[in-house]
């Protein structure tokens, strides 16, 4: 059996994990284990490297992926998806573990439909993939969010401000809502809903009046506002979408229109922050080596089994899988009895 094993999408903490726990597992079963360099992309350009035991030993700790990731998809490439079988025929590859978020699910399951052996692995610092409780890389995710949360605390009281943290978030705000729970933030803003200004400001006017002179406000890079509702906005950026590989606009920079906005609404001086791409990086918390271990050993389990084109998952603390078209079947969206928690200190 030779199993090729890809990380696509964007990187999180915890890709080492697995790819360690996949070569380990495998060796057990006497399996060959090779290394897909950057993605999808990597099968066009036949740029693969030989993993063993060896080349996993010590990287557990470790951020990023130690064999490259990409938003390369085969199927929007000109005769992509015969290129694609092509390829794999010719490496002999037996089964494909795909390591990626929703857009990889999307591509794993166009090369299930086109005949692959493929095993998915959910990863996702958003956290936004249905079928599981938990993605590995969103818990670290966290953990670096909050953090910020902690560190704009003392700015914000000592010069009596408001500070935003802009986090990742596409179109679900977990780490949103978890950093600012665990943060004490007195606004979280997510892309499950849509916002009005005047419920934003009120909320920081209101603590003024009870003697709070500063108030934090965590926003998801998804979030949205009336755009009806905006009098300061940059119109030169309006129009104006960049887009990624896989075809999605690139986000970042609300909380510099919400800075403007609040502060011309409100009169107090607001300071945007963007966490940006730190949440990606560094070393993986505990909680994500452990999920991303777990993952890989059961993905070798599937294989064996020949469970292709389905996906691992964790529910109730149990490793299961699940069809990937299921899991890709709709968002997994921040549940509004969590978010519910949150409001409780929006005041």
């Amino acid at each position: 059996m030779k199993i090729g094993i890809l990380t696509s999408g964007g990187d999180c903490a915890g890709l080492n994990a697995v790819l360690r726990a996949i070569v380990r597992k495998a060796d057990t079963y006497n399996y060959e284990t090779v290394g897909i360099l950057n993605g999808w992309k990597g099968l066009f350009d036949e740029d693969y490297i030989h993993l063993g035991l060896d080349e996993v030993s010590g990287i557990i700790h470790r951020g990023g992926t130690i064999i490259g990731t990409s938003r390369f998809s085969p199927f929007e490439q000109k005769h992509g998806k015969k290129i694609l079988i092509e390829k794999i025929y010719k490496a002999d590859f037996d089964a494909i573990i795909c390591i990626g978020g929703e857009g990889s699910m999307h591509v794993a399951q166009l090369a299930y439909e086109a005949g692959v052996h493929v095993i998915g692995i959910p990863k996702t610092i958003d956290n936004d993939i249905y079928g599981t409780d938990y993605t590995f890389g969103f818990d670290t995710a966290v953990g670096i969010a909050t953090e910020a949360v902690d560190r704009l605390h003392t700015t914000a009281e000592s010069h009596h401000r408001v500070m935003i943290l802009e986090v990742m978030g596409r179109n679900a705000g977990w780490i949103a809502v978890y950093s600012a729970i665990a943060g004490g933030a007195d606004v979280v803003l997510i892309p499950e809903r849509k916002y009005k200004m005047d419920e934003i400001v009120d909320v920081i006017k209101n603590r003024y009046t009870r003697g709070k002179w500063f108030s934090i406000i965590v926003v998801a890079e998804g979030a949205k506002v009336d755009d009806g509702d905006i009098k300061f906005a940059h119109p030169e950026l309006k129009g104006k979408k960049k887009l990624d590989d896989f075809g999605r606009e690139r986000l970042g920079g609300i909380c510099h229109l919400l800075a403007d906005e609040i502060e011309y609404r409100s009169g107090f001086e607001t300071r945007a922050t963007i966490l940006g791409y730190v949440q990606r990086g560094g070393m993986p918390s505990s909680f994500d080596r452990i999920l991303g271990t777990r993952f890989g050993v059961y993905a070798v389990e599937m294989i064996k089994k020949k469970k292709f084109g389905r996906m691992c998952a964790i529910v109730s603390n149990d490793i299961t899988d699940i069809t990937i078209k299921k899991a890709i079947s709709k968002l997994k969206t921040v549940d509004p009895k969590i978010y519910k928690v949150a409001q409780v200190f929006f005041k």
